[in-house]
């Protein structure tokens, strides 16, 4: 259902079960499990879909084996069974990867872990191969019926510099162990609220909507692109503003100390000696202070991050030249033979954890765990969702659809425990397979077989649909950028809601984190976007002018 449609069906019948105010990948995950359970639901966020916090993860799906450290066994747990679902439930979005933990000492931390699980200590410190060793005996116990990722491996100083010849000569053991490559969180977002909306009409989602107030028992929404205020009586309103909670709370006339965050930023680097040091794997390691910073693949970048500060006001969350020293000092101590400089630097983000407020002493400590808030504002029952950690959405969402079904008196049937996401469907995941698969696309639709390879990669077995779209539509390859079809835009214009243009290259594709997005490539996505949404010349104007903005602040 397109926004006009469902702006006139609101207006039409505005009585619904569940608001849900955030569509970050909690409000998503909720939305879609409500969803597929029958129940009347609307998803709104005053910006685009998951264009706050949850796009700007660290691009894994992990357990989380530094949490042990702080006794969270059971976030942990159900973190890494989380992982492996979300590597079998959207296999073309989140893939098993390989980590490698470089470990300079032998016995520090071990001391110190005890002492920190128990509270008595928290200065955090660099971790020996003993504590590292203990934690991922733990890690892979908590994985071992699911089988989805192989157990770790430990390896002396010898095998490890032969695995990974740019690591430091000065390391004693490196690590292997599995987690997951969350390759794009936007995409795996929308593609959750889509999946969502197709369960059908009781099911609405808007971008670029806004919780305005409370009044007589309706909640009123503002459209923020036209200014205009539509009311909605909910029978539940569900808070998953993540960082921005206590201010969607205070629109509602209550006064909450929900959260806590913390600011976590990154940086995407082009530098191809980086890039083949390494791999296809996630080098994760710590500061002497005991910070923890990662570095993986993106494509043909590497990303590096992540910081863990305090922060009041989220919408000014902002990666800080500090922050980029840090980042490429620590590359420096895993990888001394090569120099990273700021001009490498193609893209930079940072967002804020929605972590639950507590008083600690350190940010690591905060628990990185999840939490529903209850509360009645003005008549009507809203449930806060605090805290949590991207890979554990599922588990969470499925937690809340729960309580509020109870709270409806009605029957949970359905589960997304087994369920793909959108492109996962039957997705061919040997070489085999996929050479299969892509050959087939190449005949069907004469695609060059690269080409047709990106659209497996980007879309996984919807590939297909769009293949269809690009068909009829007689869709051309792009003159500005590889492997990009009109066809393939109009698509994703017509059934995925990008309201702007910085929509496209941010959140519905990875164009501008891989630093792709020149004037060529923005004004011929803006040609055919102006086409087909009707801009005047002004309006496509103030959308390149945006785009530029975003990618020379970012």
């Amino acid at each position: 259902m397109d926004r006009k449609s469902i702006i006139e069906a609101i207006k039409k019948n505005p009585e619904i079960d569940v608001l849900v105010v955030g569509a970050g990948i909690n409000g998503a995950g909720t939305f879609r499990d409500l969803a597929l359970n029958g129940v009347n639901v609307l998803l709104i966020d005053r910006g685009d879909f998951c264009s706050g916090t949850s796009a700007t993860s660290s691009h894994m799906a992990h357990g989380g084996i530094r949490y042990l450290e702080n006794g969270e066994f059971r976030l942990v747990e159900e973190a890494v069974e989380e992982r492996n679902r979300m590597i079998e439930n959207a296999p073309h979005l989140v893939q098993p990867l390989p980590t490698v933990i470089p470990i300079f000492k032998v016995w520090s931390g071990l001391l110190n872990a005890p002492l920190k699980f128990i509270n008595l200590l928290d200065r955090p410190s660099e971790r020996g191969a003993l504590v590292i060793k203990i934690g991922l005996i733990f890690y892979d116990s908590f994985t071992r019926k699911q089988k989805t990722v192989p157990r770790h491996k430990f390896f002396g100083k010898t095998e490890a510099l032969a695995r990974y010849p740019f690591l430091n000569e000065n390391i004693k053991y490196a690590a292997l162990y599995y987690d997951g490559h969350l390759l794009s969180p936007e995409r795996m977002t929308v593609e959750i609220i889509l999946d969502g909306e197709d369960e059908g009409d009781h099911a609405k989602a808007l971008n670029y909507a806004s919780f305005n107030k409370i009044e007589n028992g309706q909640v009123v929404i503002k459209d923020e692109e036209t200014g205009d205020l539509v009311s909605v009586k909910p029978k539940f309103i569900i808070n998953a503003a993540g960082p921005w909670i206590d201010y969607v709370n205070q629109n509602a006339g209550v006064e909450t100390k929900y959260i806590g965050g913390t600011k976590g930023s990154h940086l995407v680097i082009k530098n191809d000696e980086l890039r083949k040091a390494v791999g296809e794997s996630e080098f994760f390691f710590e500061n002497k202070d005991g910070r923890i910073v990662l570095c993986l693949p993106f494509y043909d970048k590497v990303i590096v991050g992540t910081s863990d500060l305090p922060i009041g006001n989220p919408d000014d969350a902002r990666c800080t030249p500090e922050e980029e020293e840090y980042f490429i000092e620590l590359v420096d101590r895993v990888f001394p033979t090569i120099k990273i400089t700021r001009d490498q630097i193609v893209f930079r983000f940072s967002g804020v954890r929605p972590l639950e407020y507590q008083k600690a002493k350190t940010t690591g400590q905060i628990t990185r765990d999840h939490s529903v808030k209850e509360d009645v504002m003005q008549g009507l029952p809203v449930l806060s969702l605090v805290g949590g950690k991207w890979t554990s959405f599922r588990a969470f969402s499925e937690q809340v659809a729960t309580k509020v079904m109870t709270g409806l008196s009605k029957t949970k049937t359905m589960s997304t425990e087994s369920l793909p996401i959108r492109g996962g469907i039957n997705l061919p995941l040997s070489k085999v397979q996929k050479e299969t698969y892509i050959k087939n696309l190449v005949s069907k639709y004469g695609f060059a077989e690269e080409y047709a390879s990106e659209l497996l990669t980007r879309y996984g077995t919807y590939a297909e649909k769009i293949a269809d779209h690009i068909e009829k539509n007689k869709g051309k390859m792009l003159k500005s950028i590889p492997n990009w079809n009109s066809g393939e835009l109009t698509y994703i214009l017509q059934n995925e809601k990008p309201l702007h243009l910085d929509d496209l290259f941010v959140r519905r594709s990875t164009i501008m984190w891989l630093g792709n997005a020149n004037d060529e490539v923005i004004e011929e996505f803006a040609d055919i976007m102006a086409d087909e949404y009707k801009w005047s010349a002004a309006k496509k104007k103030d959308e390149i002018s945006k785009v530029k903005n975003i990618i020379a602040n970012s």
